[in-house]
This record gives C-alpha cells, sequence and structure tokens, in this order.
C-alpha cells in the first residue's frame, strides 16, 4: 500500500494520487474529486490564473509571500476530497496572472480574490491566506462582506512580528545567496525544528519583493487588523517563530467569538509543507461546521 503521509511532489496532479487514498479521518473517500484544471480569468485588462481542483462549495487559498499557490498542491487536493471546490488565484506576476499594476495595494489583490470567487465559487467562499496571503483575505473580507463565508488565517504572523524574521526571510527567498545560509534563515523564519526545508530552497519570485512589500502597506495593518465581517479560524504552528506563544491569543481579544484559535504541533510558519493532512483536516473541518 502507498505511504499516504509522503508529502506530494511540488506541482503534483491530483489524477497522480492513489484511487485508494484514506480519508483525514481513516475512513474511505469519496471518489476522487474532478480532475486538477486552470482557468484564465479576464477582467479587463487583467488576467487572473486560477488553479482549480474539486466540486463543492468554494475555499480560496492564497499563498505566503513571494511563493504562488502551487504549494498547497497536497492541500488543496485533500481539501477536495472532502467535497469542496478548492480555487488558487495565482498572484499577480506569478503563473499565467498579469504583473502587478504600478501603485498595487492589498486592495488590488483582494479584487482579485473577489472576482475569482464571483466567476468561479458561486458567489461566496471561504478564504484562506497564508502568511502574507492572510493579508489578502482579511482585506477580501472587509472590502467584499458578501462573498466571504470566513476566514482562515493560516500561519499568521504576530501584530508586531519579532526583530529579525524579515531580514531572515530576505535571505531565504534570495536564489543567488549559498544554500547552506538559506537554509539556516528557512530554519529560523519558517520551519520548526526538524522539520526539512530543502523543497523551500525552490519555488520564490523574488523580483516581485519590492511590488508586494508596498502593497503590504496599504491600506495599513492597524485599518483591517482589528475589523472583520466573516469568522475567522486563527490557524497557528506551535513553533512559529512569527508568532510567538505569548500572541496567541491577541486576535481572539481583539475580535472575541468570532475567532477560533487551533494549533498545528511541530509546525513553523511554513505549515502547509510541514504538516499538510493537519492543516488540510483543520480547514475541512472548520469549514463545514459553517453557516452556508
Amino acid at each position: 500500500m502507498p505511504d499516504l503521509h509522503r508529502p506530494l511532489p511540488r506541482r503534483a496532479l491530483v489524477l497522480g494520487l492513489p484511487a485508494a487514498l484514506v480519508s483525514l479521518h481513516g475512513c474511505a473517500m469519496n471518489p476522487l474529486p474532478p480532475q486538477r484544471h486552470r482557468e484564465l480569468l479576464k477582467n479587463g485588462t487583467t488576467a487572473i490564473d486560477v488553479i482549480v481542483d474539486g466540486d463543492g462549495p468554494a475555499i480560496v487559498m492564497l499563498p505566503s509571500s513571494l511563493r504562488d499557490s502551487e504549494d498547497f498542491d497536497e492541500v488543496a487536493a485533500l481539501i477536495a476530497a472532502r467535497g469542496f471546490r478548492v480555487l488558487r488565484p495565482q498572484p499577480r506576476g506569478m503563473g499565467r496572472s498579469s504583473a502587478p499594476p504600478p501603485g498595487m495595494t492589498l486592495d488590488t489583490l483582494a479584487g482579485d480574490v473577489a472576482f475569482t470567487i464571483e466567476r468561479l465559487g458561486g458567489g461566496r467562499a471561504v478564504v484562506v491566506g497564508h502568511a502574507y496571503g492572510h493579508w489578502t483575505a482579511r482585506v477580501t473580507d472587509m472590502n467584499h462582506p458578501a462573498l466571504v463565508r470566513g476566514v482562515v488565517a493560516l500561519g499568521a504572523s504576530a501584530q508586531v512580528f519579532p526583530a529579525g524574521m524579515a531580514e531572515a526571510l530576505a535571505i531565504a527567498s534570495d536564489p543567488t545567496r549559498p544554500a547552506p545560509e538559506r537554509l539556516a534563515a528557512l530554519r529560523l523564519c519558517m520551519f520548526a525544528t526538524g522539520n526539512d526545508p530543502t523543497p523551500w530552497l525552490q519555488g520564490w519570485h523574488p523580483a516581485l519583493r519590492a511590488a508586494y512589500r508596498a502593497a503590504g502597506q496599504s491600506p495599513a495593518k492597524s485599518v483591517w487588523f482589528g475589523r472583520s465581517h466573516a469568522p475567522i479560524l486563527d490557524l497557528q504552528g506551535g513553533q512559529d517563530a512569527w508568532r510567538p506563544a505569548s500572541t496567541r491569543n491577541e486576535l481572539k481579544a481583539l475580535l472575541g467569538d468570532k475567532v477560533t484559535v487551533q494549533v498545528i504541533p511541530h509546525a513553523g510558519h511554513a505549515l502547509v509543507p510541514e504538516q499538510p493532512h493537519a492543516v488540510a483536516q483543520a480547514i475541512a473541518d472548520w469549514a463545514q461546521a459553517l453557516p452556508t
């Protein structure tokens, strides 16, 4: 029997998954969802490249800083097998999505998410944002509340994150630096002790750093951090260097019962490649329990 806990290769296809997959709860899964495919949406002169898995209520997944939506390949397949349609719009400048426009902001990126939900998600979706992606998810909820059933803040950093993290990320994402230096930075800021960071030597888009750094400043974090229309799952890595244990409940302290805090052990800021089955199960369970 195949090892179902071995991570799938990046960019794996749903068709490559074994038909006898065991469910996240240990029971036989439903038949495999429809084959993974891509849609190229056109919104005026803007193109949005969207990876689509499965069918059912929509879940939109947004990747972390300077990385693309293919990081979610395994997690998306697992969630789709639970009866969801998983939509992964590629960020501006990645895949076939249009390049970042001059003056790009989080509002721009949230607009792309909203258009994806309208066109492919039946007008309503849970929006999952990993690290930087959760900024976009939160602003989507702020700007387009009618489209958002819930928000999953996946590996969200503390409101004020510890010193040295941004510098370590810059090293980790720079392919011109020596691999040992980058691996050390990945272990420091992205991966929990004992988890292998090697796969994340690949998959970065450092040429887009300036555009996304500028976009992240507008609107300011103070505008959206303490606001939410939709319920939030604050899904944290137990060893996330960007989210010290002392900040575990800071979002819940601001938003009260709208926030559910869940911690995944043996995971750092990267979370998705570290614990894909636990991440998929947490998201699918929470999304299934939300009001329609």
